[in-house]
C-alpha cells in the first residue's frame, strides 16, 4: 500500500510539474507576442512622426513662398518692388 501512495504521489507531482511547464510557456508566448506588439506599435509611431515632420516642413515652405509672393505684390504696387524683365 505504501507503494501504491508513493505512485500516487509520483504521480501528481509529475503532473503538477507538466502544468507548471505549460503554464510557463503559455507566459513566454504571450511575453513574446507582446514585445512584438510593442515593437511594431513603436515602428509605427516613429514613421508617423517621419512623415508628419515631412509634412510639416513642406508646408512651413509653402505658407514661405506665400508671403514672400504677398510681400513682392505689396511692394510692386506700391512702386517699391524690384522690376523684373
Amino acid at each position: 500500500m505504501a507503494s501504491q501512495q508513493m505512485f500516487k504521489s509520483g504521480q501528481a507531482r509529475g503532473e503538477g510539474q507538466a502544468k507548471a511547464d505549460q503554464m510557463m510557456d503559455s507566459a513566454q508566448s504571450a511575453a513574446d507576442a507582446a514585445r512584438s506588439k510593442a515593437s511594431r506599435a513603436a515602428q509605427s509611431a516613429q514613421q508617423s512622426k517621419e512623415h508628419a515632420g515631412g509634412m510639416l516642413q513642406q508646408t512651413g515652405e509653402q505658407v514661405m513662398n506665400m508671403a514672400q509672393g504677398a510681400m513682392d505684390s505689396v511692394k510692386n504696387t506700391l512702386g517699391i518692388g524690384d522690376k523684373k524683365s
